[in-house]
């Protein structure tokens, strides 16, 4: 009797999400009302220079064709990466070595915290000091941007391999390094992507804020110069083309996470 009390409130349940709207309709109304409500308040409070989405949708054709904006994105672009392959190289290396050494984990451990937990727009001045103001100085803030978390992650993924998967190896005779590559690095390997994932958004904040601390060519000084001689529109697509990276990045970890580790995402509860 309690089951056939059950499966009617399941199947009207079944039903009111069959009728409820798609997860992509209630985004897109949503955005519409943001647009809306911004296009209302900057039309009706605020000086004309400011932007509004009429404005800032009349003015993407025209920018992003302009050679200086394009150089802009592909100099910020080509930073990110440069930081992110020496942070990814640094950072894996040491959380392994981190998550599989006591000695190692206890005397870092608590630096590694305090880096982490560091605001980037605080070692601005010590990065230009040590490297001048120029793109050195993005490079290096960079790296310290997605050092850190790559390094908890792995760390803690390290840390996490099953003791029998180490026991077979050691019974099989392989040594630390097989090891450490054959199991822990791969048991680690959901760790890494989410460690990665936190890395790419710090590093592409961090090399957007040098540029402004800076004033060197990317994309963060483009939308700095464009703000300060009342270009608010065309300083906007840059913001838009920098949340349309960190949106396409994060697209892509989910697509390659589901490739790679299909189980991982369904203990996660991820489609």
């Amino acid at each position: 009797m309690a089951e056939l009390a059950v499966r009617p409130i399941e199947i009207s349940a079944a039903r009111a999400r069959r009728r409820a709207p798609g997860a992509a309709v209630l985004r897109l109304a949503a955005g519409l009302v943001i647009l809306l409500i911004w296009q209302g308040v900057v039309g009706a409070l605020a000086p004309a220079y400011v932007a509004k989405p009429s404005g800032v949708i009349a003015a993407i054709p025209e920018v992003i064709v302009k050679p200086e904006f394009l150089d802009a994105t592909a100099q910020t672009l080509v930073a990110v990466a440069e930081g992110l392959g020496i942070a990814l190289a640094l950072g894996t290396v040491i959380g392994l070595v981190m998550g599989r050494s006591i000695i190692v984990e206890r005397s870092l451990r608590h630096y590694v915290n305090g880096f982490y937990a560091v605001p980037m727009i605080v070692v601005l001045p010590l990065v230009s000091l040590w490297f001048g103001y120029t793109g050195a100085a993005r490079l290096a803030t960079i790296v310290f941007a997605g050092l850190f978390s790559i390094i908890v992650n792995v760390a803690d993924g390290a840390k996490s391999v099953s003791q029998e998967y180490l026991e077979v190896a050691r019974s099989f005779g392989s040594g630390r390094l097989r090891t450490m590559i054959d199991i822990v690095l791969p048991s680690a390997t959901p760790y890494f992507l989410a460690g990665f994932r936190l890395a790419a958004g710090r590093a592409l904040l961090g090399a957007v804020v040098a540029e402004f601390y800076t004033a060197i060519g990317g994309l963060g000084f483009f939308i700095l110069y464009q703000s300060r001689t009342y270009h608010h529109n065309e300083a906007f697509v840059g913001v838009l083309l920098l949340a349309a990276f960190g949106v396409g990045f994060e697209l892509l970890i989910n697509r390659t996470t589901r490739r790679l580790l299909p189980w991982y995402r369904r203990d996660e509860g991820v489609d």
